[in-house]
């Protein structure tokens, strides 16, 4: 039963809540489906979770989740955004916030980086809003090669990511454009990888037993990486331009050798 079948109900009368047919409320069903996929996407993937899989972790039918969502895309992104969406507001709120203390200065590299990962801690210490589980999620979708992913992620958050590489550009003005893409864009894959696998959180349990293993640790651990990536000098002009010589192989020297041979 869809909402709108409920029908009108007499002046006075208790609220008729709509059901479906095992008798569980019909607006209890899409967060059912939705923590669902989250779970699957999180342990499998986009491509290897099937609706299938989904409608069966959610007790729920396939029309359910073409009514709610549409198609399997639609309810990945329904996925990410239900997450994304608070946490981004909650990056740029802080942002201004930041800045609105530093001016007229320009906010610090080392601040603009915590404005950017604070609401990600804060979102791995809380199960009720994804937790842990969510960043693994988010690790695997900026790492999935789907073309579809890939432009959500900049259609969605494209005013987020340009705030954040303004703030950064202020923050380190002697970096050139190209070369402040280029740093951004190591950034993400570090953070990708980071949260998507589990070999950091093998390494931490056998580096350091009695630490806590989870994202909050991974993401404190990781941020001086990043800033010092962010702010490390410019390499020099020609270690671009121009590629190292490789050392001859041993295949190389005996072509040398023949072809002096033959002189």
């Amino acid at each position: 039963m869809k909402p709108d079948d409920a029908g009108v109900r007499e002046p006075g009368a208790e609220p008729v809540v709509p059901r479906t047919a095992d008798g569980r409320a019909w607006n209890a069903t899409k967060p059912r489906i939705l923590d669902a996929a989250e779970s699957l996407f999180m342990v499998h993937g986009y491509e290897a979770t099937s609706l299938r899989a989904i409608t069966a972790a959610a007790e729920v039918n396939l029309a359910a989740v073409h009514y709610h969502f549409g198609s399997k895309e639609e309810l990945f992104q329904s996925v990410l955004a239900r997450r994304l969406d608070p946490m981004n507001r909650a990056r740029l709120s802080l942002l201004t916030a930041l800045e609105a203390e530093a001016a007229p200065k320009p906010l610090s590299c080392e601040r603009v980086l915590t404005a950017f990962l604070t609401p990600a801690l804060a979102l791995a210490r809380d199960p009720e809003r994804g937790g842990k589980d969510f960043l693994r999620l988010l690790g695997r979708a900026y790492a999935d090669p789907a073309p579809f992913i890939r432009h959500f992620l900049s259609a969605q958050y494209g005013v987020t990511i340009a705030r954040f590489k303004a703030a950064f550009a202020r923050a380190l003005p002697q970096l050139p454009a190209r070369e402040l893409s280029w740093r951004l864009h190591f950034i993400m894959g570090a953070l990708s990888y980071t949260l998507a696998g589990t070999d950091a959180l093998k390494l931490i349990a056998e580096l350091n037993p009695h630490e806590t293993a989870n994202d909050e640790v991974l993401l404190r651990r990781l941020a001086p990486f990043l800033l010092a990536g962010l702010t490390a000098p410019l390499p020099a002009p020609d270690a671009i331009a121009r590629p190292a010589a490789r050392a001859p192989t041993r295949a190389s020297r005996r072509r040398t050798v023949a072809r002096s041979d033959l002189r």
